[in-house]
C-alpha cells in the first residue's frame, strides 16, 4: 500500500493505493500555516478513520505546487512511513516526452496529469485541471507533451471581480438558471460557470485546429471539473482520480528496488 499526495493551492488530495485499487481518497483544505507534525496527525487520523494501518504503508509519493508545504508534507509522510517519499520533480522518471521550451518549468501537477491521461485515454488528448487556476495540457498523437494554457479559475475570477470593483459582491458558485441573467449575483454566476464552460469548449476547438486533427480524448479533473464540464457542449470525460492514478504510475517507475 502506498500513500499518494497531490498538494494544490486550495485542496490537498490524498490517496491510499494497493496495486491499482484505490483504498482511500480524501480532500483536505490546503493550510500553509500547519506544521509537519499537524499534517502527520491528519494523515494518521485519516488512515485510522478508514480502517487502514499506517504501518502497512510501504512508501509515499508527493506532487506539490505549494512551495511552502513541499518540505512540510515530505517530513509528515516520513513520520508515517519512516521512509523518504518520492517527490515529483526534476530527475524523476515519468515516461512523458516534454517538448516545452524549458521542461524544468513544468509544474508537478501537469506532469502527473499527463502521465495518467496518456496511460488511460487515446491520443492526441487535452487535459484540463479546473480549480483555483484552470490549466490545459496538450499531448500529441506520439505522446509528446506540447504545452498548454493557464487561466484564472471560476472562484478566482469572481473573487477578483468582488475585490477590484466597488459594487460587485462576493458570491457562491451556484449555477444560475440561464445565461441571460436578470440580477447582479446571477450575472456573475453565469459568467463564472457558463463563461468557463464556453472557454473550455473554445480551447478544444482551437487545439484541434492547431493540431490539424480531431482529439482522441478530452479529460477534466480538479475540484471544479464536474461543475464546469456539466455545462460544456464538447464531449469531456471527468476523471476525479486522474492525479492519484498518475502518482501511482510514477511511483511504480521510481520506487526503490
Amino acid at each position: 500500500m502506498i500513500l499518494a499526495i497531490d498538494a494544490g493551492n486550495t485542496n490537498i488530495v490524498l490517496g491510499c493505493i494497493e496495486g491499482e485499487r484505490l483504498l482511500l481518497t480524501a480532500r483536505i483544505s490546503t493550510d500553509r500555516s500547519k506544521t509537519s507534525d499537524e499534517y502527520a496527525l491528519i494523515l494518521h487520523s485519516l488512515l485510522a478513520l478508514h480502517g487502514l494501518n499506517h504501518r502497512e504503508v510501504e512508501g509515499a509519493i508527493i506532487a506539490s505546487v505549494v512551495s511552502e508545504l513541499t518540505d512540510v508534507l515530505r517530513l509528515a509522510t516520513e513520520m508515517i512511513t519512516h521512509k523518504p517519499p518520492i517527490m515529483v520533480g526534476a530527475g524523476i522518471k515519468t515516461g512523458v516526452n516534454i517538448k516545452i521550451d524549458d521542461p524544468g518549468q513544468l509544474g508537478a501537477d501537469l506532469v502527473v496529469g499527463a502521465v495518467a491521461a496518456t496511460a488511460k485515454y487515446p491520443k492526441p488528448l487535452v487535459i484540463f485541471d479546473l480549480g483555483t487556476a484552470d490549466t490545459m495540457s496538450v499531448v500529441d498523437a506520439d505522446g509528446r507533451f506540447l504545452g498548454g494554457a493557464i487561466m484564472a479559475g471560476p472562484r478566482l475570477s469572481v473573487d477578483a471581480l468582488s475585490s477590484r470593483t466597488s459594487q460587485l459582491p462576493r458570491i457562491d458558485l451556484n449555477v444560475p438558471g440561464k445565461v441571460i441573467a436578470s440580477n447582479t449575483v446571477a450575472a456573475m454566476q453565469a459568467g463564472a460557470i457558463y463563461g468557463h464552460a464556453a472557454l473550455v469548449d473554445g480551447l478544444l476547438d482551437r487545439v484541434e485546429e492547431e493540431l490539424g486533427k480531431p482529439l482522441g480524448a478530452a479529460v477534466a479533473t480538479g475540484g471544479l471539473a464536474r461543475l464546469v464540464v456539466s455545462h460544456c457542449c464538447r464531449d469531456i470525460t471527468v476523471d476525479d482520480d486522474l492525479m492519484l492514478d498518475g502518482l501511482r504510475i510514477i511511483y511504480e517507475k521510481n520506487k526503490p528496488l
